[in-house]
């Protein structure tokens, strides 16, 4: 089974990221907006039970935190995916290096930039269109995180949560 490790923000930015995920995203269905932390890896349903045991520990040394977004970004010329760029800051930064270190970085193909993706897989005249028309209108937005999710890939492609995790010391489910 495939799994990997995310956060979801608020709603309120779930709704105004799908907007355009609907259009200019085809992993629109797949999953709800979210910001990975750990990508996907492979593991065996029993070893989902250890995974999710040392997360369970290892959220606890994370604090919850404020997620911050206020500009729209683009990882060309790499590939034409267009993202919600997440204010980089020490607490998001430490919880994806010690997930990561933890599960020996599994997926780990580019370096790390916190981010929600609004579109991808773009022709090139299409990423120009949509990034400058997002990217003259920007978002401000500030919420707070305080868990994280174990999610795993069905069959059909969709994810779904295995497990959440609180963070902090006094969290509990």
């Amino acid at each position: 089974m495939r799994f990997g490790v995310a956060l979801f923000p608020s709603k309120q930015l779930q709704d105004w990221v799908n907007s355009y995920r609907k259009r200019y995203d085809p992993h629109y269905s797949l999953i709800a907006p979210h910001l990975t932390l750990v990508n996907a890896f492979e593991a065996t349903e029993e070893e989902a039970e250890t995974i999710a045991s040392q997360l369970r520990e290892a959220v606890k040394n994370h604090e919850p935190f404020m997620l911050k977004t206020s500009k729209i970004s683009s990882f060309h010329p790499v590939n034409n995916v267009i993202y919600l760029k997440v204010d980089p800051q020490e607490a998001i930064t430490a919880l994806h290096k010690d997930l990561n270190d933890l599960l020996e970085s599994p997926g780990m193909q580019y370096k790390f930039v916190p981010h929600i993706t609004v579109g991808q897989k773009l022709s090139d005249d299409e990423h120009w269109d949509v990034y400058g028309a997002l990217k003259m209108q920007g978002i401000d937005h500030e919420e707070e995180i305080d868990r994280v999710h174990l999610l795993y890939q069905l069959e059909n492609g969709q994810w779904t949560v295995y497990e959440t995790f609180r963070l902090g010391k006094e969290a509990e489910l």
